[in-house]
């Protein structure tokens, strides 16, 4: 009986702690589809129109146990403090590249069930995730007001598409797991396409395969995402704010502190 009442007391741990929101799990939303996560904030507000951000994580949180998507990531930033107004959708991949179509349909099954702002629909992502973020956002560049890709590359044979919206490539030059050439491939694409005027990338010295993944937990990368949508006149990029290895350093003090400044105001 001890044993249940222990378990029992772990899950409602569990739940409570995402009291500044709401989550969600969900099946295929059809045959082969992925499972995901969907996040709602606490303010919420089914007559206001929400952003939507697409977070996708890389190989090794693949798999068929949805919990694993809560290792890293934005909603781990979330449970640990950060405040987003926005809807999170976290997929799990099973274990191969990301399919463009199947991502898209959990992206319009929000829209049928949830007020979303269609503007404003963002995608990040790292690693394996990274790459699924290029091949996403380019087959779809009319539909995502913005897209930054960790440490990735990109499976597209036509990458054209991801010189048409506002993008993000970050990428360290010590990666060890994805050589920093797979980024630099499609930026020398874009550039020989004469499609960089929205293009932004980074090649961090010095900077690991894991140290990029800082990057989920800082406000300024939401920022970035925000100050973008589709309703933008020629869709300009935000080149003010920055990340680098040093901001990056400051990831996890700076969401400790905006958690201190929250817990102070309950």
């Amino acid at each position: 009986m001890k044993r249940i009442y222990i378990f029992f007391l772990l899950i409602v741990l569990c739940v409570s702690s995402w009291a500044a929101g709401n989550m969600q799990s969900h099946g295929s939303i059809s045959g082969g589809g992925y499972h995901f996560w969907i996040y709602t904030p606490d303010n919420y507000d089914t007559n206001q129109p929400t952003p939507v951000i697409l977070f996708l994580h890389g190989r090794s949180l693949c798999g068929h146990d949805l919990n694993r998507v809560l290792r890293y990531g934005t909603l781990d930033a979330i449970n640990k403090g950060l405040a987003l107004p926005a809807i999170v959708l976290a997929p799990q991949n099973p274990g191969e590249a990301w399919n463009p179509a199947k991502l898209m349909a959990i992206i319009e099954w929000t829209e049928q069930h949830y007020n979303v702002d269609k503007t404003r629909i963002y995608a990040l992502g790292m690693s394996l995730g990274g790459y699924g973020t290029m091949d996403f956002a380019g087959t779809y560049p009319d539909k995502i007001a913005a897209a930054m890709a960790l440490c990735g590359g990109c499976y597209l044979k036509d990458m054209s598409g991801l010189g048409e919206l506002p993008f993000w490539i970050i990428h360290g030059t010590a990666d060890r797991a994805v050589g920093i050439n797979e980024s630099k491939k499609v930026v020398s694409y874009l550039q020989s396409a004469g499609k960089t005027k929205q293009l932004r990338f980074d090649w961090l010295p010095g900077a690991s395969h894991g140290a990029l993944a800082r990057a989920f937990y800082l406000k300024d990368t939401y920022d970035w995402l925000f100050a973008h949508t589709l309703a933008d006149p020629g869709r300009p990029v935000e080149r003010m704010i920055d990340i680098d290895n040093d901001i990056l350093k400051q990831a996890y003090s700076e969401l400790r502190e905006l958690k201190a400044l929250v817990d102070e105001g309950d």
